[in-house]
């Protein structure tokens, strides 16, 4: 524990502090003012300052992971994920807390003008303090910009990877892009809960969209066969074009045990046939 002034003067020149400081926000370059109003920035200004007033009075200047700077930090968790739903960048999110600098600072000049040792002592305390949260601010922000990122990742890979009912008992599957591990997973997961809501016999992997298979993409295909069958469904996959087929054989890639097809129309003839279905053309249709 450290023993500061900081808490006097702050709680002595609150209100004008929290002035300056709104002021120094407002006058900043590249302050986003189509993205906050005054009353609300005010107010976010006087409640963070009530929250850096309850820290620095604990006397626990080095350590903002304390239970007395949780409130504060809490305050910023949810300051700085709605600023980076905002539109705000992480430097202007921070910026919410660095640009408090210059207005305390300018407060102890004038507090402690006459005991030099003491000023230097707190403001560098107080730019230790606030650089610890302002990069706390840039930590939770990137953080939620990673979730927001993870979150359109999987739900790309959602839609990226329809299931289609062809026909009873008959579901297809076409793959579009790369296919790797995070999307194996969401491919496969896909496809069983598709096999079960529709009590499909036949699944069509139809790897046409595909732009290159090697032994990894292979592996991934035959783990989705795998668990297919294991669910009770068989599986074709079509798609199987020239160059692919040569790739196959170059690189000893084994299919043998899964029937493939060229195209996706050959794979629902067989997958028809398989599941007692003919198709017959009409002599009448002209």
């Amino acid at each position: 524990m450290s023993k500061t002034q900081l808490p006097g003067i702050i709680k002595k020149a609150k209100d004008k502090l929290q002035a300056n400081w709104v002021q120094q926000q407002f006058d900043a370059v590249g302050m986003r003012r189509d993205l906050i109003k005054t009353d609300e920035l005010t107010k976010q200004s006087g409640d963070f300052l009530n929250q850096f007033l309850a820290g620095v009075e604990s006397g626990n200047m080095v350590d903002i992971k304390s239970p007395a700077w949780a409130p504060a930090l809490e305050f910023l968790n949810t300051i700085s994920r709605q600023r980076e739903r905002m539109g705000f960048s992480p430097s202007e999110t921070a910026q919410f807390v660095f640009s408090l600098k210059e207005p305390l600072f300018a407060q102890l000049r004038t507090d402690l003008k006459g005991s030099p040792d003491e000023l230097i002592e707190e403001m560098n305390s107080a730019t230790a303090l606030l650089d610890k949260l302002g990069l706390y601010v840039t930590e939770v922000f990137q953080s939620a910009r990673e979730d927001v990122i993870k979150r359109q990742q999987e739900e790309m890979l959602e839609l990226s990877t329809p299931v289609v009912k062809m026909w009873d008992g008959i579901v297809a599957l076409p793959l579009i892009g790369t296919l790797d591990s995070a999307r194996t997973s969401v491919v496969m997961e896909s496809l069983l809960q598709r096999i079960v809501e529709t009590g499909s016999e036949i699944a069509i992997i139809d790897i046409t969209g595909v732009p290159t298979v090697d032994t990894l993409v292979a592996q991934h295909l035959l783990k989705t066969v795998a668990a297919a069958r294991l669910m009770g469904a068989d599986c074709i996959i079509s798609g199987i074009r020239p160059q692919i087929a040569q790739t196959m054989v170059h690189l000893a890639i084994d299919l043998s045990a899964v029937t493939t097809k060229a195209s996706l129309a050959e794979a629902l003839k067989v997958a028809l046939q398989r599941t007692g279905h003919r198709v017959v053309r009409d002599v009448d249709v002209k």
